[in-house]
């Protein structure tokens, strides 16, 4: 599979293989005449193993990368079209979208090939040896799937339900807005820190005070979304639940992750008690 070495050809098979997702998922839950949630369920495992397959087939991990931001999208976008759009739905449109679009654009700047994996499924697969294939599905695949699934579910019902925004729900849309800025003003910072990387650690902007502004404004962002929801539905607390799965996911996997790594750096020890974990602010030390 030579065209994995091309950064455009792989680019354009991507773009297939999420295409192929994308129709086969919207074939499925077309189909299904089950309970909105289940259906939505059951579609988005459906797609999620198509891109597993094709992920097997390339034999790279992060063929799956980009579902966490393309998946609310298509969803988002799809319900647009079935649903007559009022103030809510368009707030919660316009929020995944700006985002997913986003988010997905980031992936498509750093996206370098086919034979291009993620570091920590790369190390993933060192660690579990022969258990790798359960892990990476189950695990690399399914369970990012399930936690933005969970996320995703107060939009869905912000377009299956009828309501009237209030004050809360339109404060928790602008707090998502915002939170896309931060991740998008960190990622640009990151970027530049890459290019002409002269330190062991970027200690400029955002990144002066917080080791991950980045997550912070991917937690953020789905706060703002359920509660939105919430203040407009407050019956439906429970919908917050992907949220907090989403923040657990960050603080006990992700972050954790990121750290060891960095912790291989002379000068890491130092470098976490000049800075927080999320919150840009400074830290007092003694």
């Amino acid at each position: 599979m030579e065209f994995r070495e091309s950064r455009i050809a792989s680019f354009f098979v991507m773009l297939l293989v999420y295409a192929i997702a994308c129709i086969s998922g919207i074939l499925i839950y077309h189909f299904l005449t089950l309970d909105l949630w289940l259906n939505l369920l059951i579609t988005d495992i459906c797609a999620t193993v198509i891109i597993f397959l094709f992920s097997v087939l390339f034999e790279n991990a992060s063929v799956y990368d980009p579902y966490w931001s393309v998946l609310p999208i298509v969803v988002v976008v799809g319900y647009s079209f079935t649903y007559t759009l009022n103030t809510a739905r368009i707030l919660m449109l316009i929020a995944v979208c700006v985002w997913g679009v986003r988010l997905t654009l980031n992936w498509a700047y750093t996206f370098r090939n086919l034979l291009h994996q993620d570091w920590r499924y790369t190390m993933i697969e060192r660690k579990t040896g022969d258990w790798y294939p359960i892990v990476n599905f189950l695990g690399i695949h399914m369970f990012p799937t399930l936690v933005v699934y969970a996320c995703i579910l107060p939009v869905v019902y912000t377009f299956h339900l009828s309501f009237t925004v209030n004050v809360g729900s339109i404060i928790f849309f602008a707090v998502s807005i915002l939170a896309v800025i931060l991740q998008s003003v960190s990622d640009c910072q990151m970027h530049v820190y890459r290019r002409n990387r002269k330190t062991p650690f970027i200690r400029v902007g955002l990144w002066k005070y917080s080791r991950h502004p980045n997550y912070l404004g991917e937690i953020i962002m789905w706060w703002g979304v359920a509660l939105a929801f919430v203040c407009a539905n407050p019956f439906m607390w429970y919908l917050i639940v992907g949220a907090i799965v989403n923040t657990v996911m960050f603080l006990v996997v992700s972050i954790p992750m990121a750290d060891k790594r960095q912790s291989r750096k002379n000068g890491f020890s130092e470098y976490k008690k000049q800075t927080r974990m999320l919150l840009p602010i400074p830290k007092k030390t003694r």
